[in-house]
């Protein structure tokens, strides 16, 4: 079974960078066709999709974040990781990595996911 485990800083100042890391076992993030997404979900709000790397390398970004975001991948550790800039109050929240298997309609696996708060 695939599991994802994230990790990075709980707290951050605001301006500064965020940064992620998602820790990938039992599968490569190179197997086809997987992508491996970032994903966070805002205290009383919903699930927000930040953005993806897919098996072989390309990125996609959520349009409203995509100015600030980039997601990269260290193939020889099996991970991929979020950096978010320029970080505001309103981008705390939860943050969870996902794996899904091609265009399926759903993730399949999660991690437990990490809470970051940008606060002075």
């Amino acid at each position: 079974q695939v599991q994802l485990q994230e990790s990075g800083p709980g707290l951050v100042k605001p301006s500064q960078t965020l940064s992620l890391t998602c820790t990938v076992s039992d599968v490569t993030i190179t197997t086809a066709f997987y992508s491996w997404n970032w994903i966070r979900q805002p205290p009383w709000k919903g699930q927000e999709w930040i953005g993806s790397i897919a098996y072989n390398g390309s990125t996609r970004y959520s349009p409203a974040l995509k100015s600030r975001t980039s997601i990269s991948r260290d193939t020889s550790k099996n991970q991929f990781t979020l950096q978010l800039r320029s970080v505001t109050p309103e981008d705390t929240a939860v943050y969870y990595c996902a794996s899904r298997l091609g265009d399926a309609e759903h993730y399949d696996y999660w991690g437990q996911g990490t809470q970051v708060t940008v606060s002075s």
